[in-house]
């Protein structure tokens, strides 16, 4: 049976859409931060928060395939039209990369020749385009007289061997065409299946699965570390590859309960069972321990050591995000552990969907506190940008998943699994 997209919940989806457009508009006028900063991290936020919703899906989906987990069949057509709203994400994150590289706001401080260049042209001093020189040398070269920048910044500086705008793109651009193209593939591949019933088409599905999770097992952190850690470009933190992943992975679990129980209230899925839905919500708890494991053990670490170039990322945070920084951690903490322990809980739908709405915000929250203390520091507001802003990219993330979903039958009919995924009971 097909998905039908009703009327009334497209209609729900354009109306937050048009908030957040609004949103938008609005936030040009009104932003007063320094290069429309709080504007600007707002898409951040909501671009890599929401791809990465999708991305998790997308890991999870591979990962089923290379460990033949039969219980999941049920629910891979919701994570593929879960993973479809990757290129949306991408586009996102692009437009916010391009604008960092034109300069057209400054989240990436390292992308600012005035914090890597060690020489300035004298006679370019107080000019609106000062010339910037990494030696002497090139300044000499260019028939000019180098002095020593005032605005140099040697920590940064030293780290542009890997930090530097051409080769961002490069890591950034293989990071979308690897999720894009394996999306695509699962999903054809998927398709495919309907159709025919291949063995063939499943083992394919297990060695690409299995190859997506050692290219994803590199690109989840350096991801990370590109587009989220360099904000911070002065810190550091071996850990915050595998942070940035929990959050993904918990949110894109979330994602995929609270949708395959709104599927079910709608009459699709009949044969998803209670059983899933416990697997799904144990996931949920699971990974939610995970989460707090690794931003505990990422603070107290850092926290305890106390180098200055390390802590300064949580004295930023402690000092004037003090209660959304140890709120969401709270809230990703506290309400998977107290709501989601008993096995009853996690077979209770509605239940389910409230505690994944406040986890769906809380690790919103997550993001914002990754991004938003690098590029705003002390000078922040929540208010109606944000919740704006996050409204209509909820809304065009449910669109574009709900449409996907309607493209396909919401059952792989001839998967090898389907009748053990069918029958699945614990």
């Amino acid at each position: 049976m097909n998905f039908v997209f009703s009327n009334k919940a497209k209609l729900a989806t354009y109306v937050l859409i048009a908030i957040g457009a609004l949103t938008l508009i609005l936030g040009i006028f009104a932003d007063t931060s320094d290069h429309y900063g709080r504007l600007w991290s707002n898409i951040m936020i909501n671009g890599f928060y929401f791809f990465g919703i999708a991305l998790g899906a997308l890991f999870f989906y591979a990962l089923s395939f290379a460990t033949e987990t039969a219980w999941t069949v049920m629910l891979r057509r919701v994570m593929e039209g879960v993973f479809s709203f990757i290129p949306v994400g991408a586009v996102v994150l692009a437009v916010v990369f391009i604008g960092a590289t034109f300069h057209w706001n400054h989240i990436y401080h390292w992308m600012d020749d005035a914090t890597i260049s060690k020489y300035v042209a004298e006679s370019s001093i107080g000019s609106d385009h000062p010339q910037y020189f990494s030696t002497a040398e090139k300044a000499e070269k260019a028939g000019e007289t180098a002095v020593l920048n005032a605005d140099y910044d040697p920590i940064i500086g030293n780290k542009t061997a890997y930090l530097n705008t051409p080769f961002f793109w490069i890591r950034t651009l293989v990071y979308f065409a690897t999720f894009i193209l394996f999306a695509r593939w699962f999903r054809k591949r998927s398709l495919m299946e309907d159709e025919n019933g291949s063995l063939d088409l499943h083992f394919k599905g297990y060695k690409r699965g299995a190859l997506f999770l050692v290219l994803f097992a590199v690109f989840s952190s350096t991801l990370s570390w590109d587009w989220v850690m360099s904000i911070d470009t002065h810190w550091f933190s071996t850990l915050f590859g595998w942070y940035a992943f929990s959050g993904m992975w918990v949110s894109a679990m979330n994602v995929l309960a609270v949708l395959s129980l709104y599927l079910i209230s709608k009459g699709y899925l009949k044969d998803i069972n209670s059983s899933h839905i416990h697997d799904l919500g144990k996931w949920v708890f699971a990974l939610s321990f995970l989460w707090t494991y690794l931003w505990f053990s990422q603070f107290m670490l850092i926290w305890y050591s106390n180098i200055p170039e390390e802590v300064t990322y949580f004295i930023t945070r402690i000092e004037e995000y003090k209660v959304p920084f140890f709120g969401m951690m709270l809230i990703n903490f506290a309400v998977p552990m107290l709501f989601l322990m008993s096995r009853d809980a996690k077979r209770n739908p509605k239940f389910l969907i409230t505690v994944g709405t406040i986890i769906f915000i809380g690790h919103f929250m997550d993001v914002y506190m990754m991004i938003t203390p690098g590029v705003l520091f002390e000078h922040w507001h929540f208010g109606w940008m944000e919740i704006g802003l996050f409204l209509g990219f909820t809304g065009l993330f449910v669109n574009r998943v709900l449409t996907a979903l309607t493209k396909a039958s919401l059952v792989p009919k001839q998967s090898p699994y389907l009748g053990e995924s069918q029958h699945h009971s614990i």
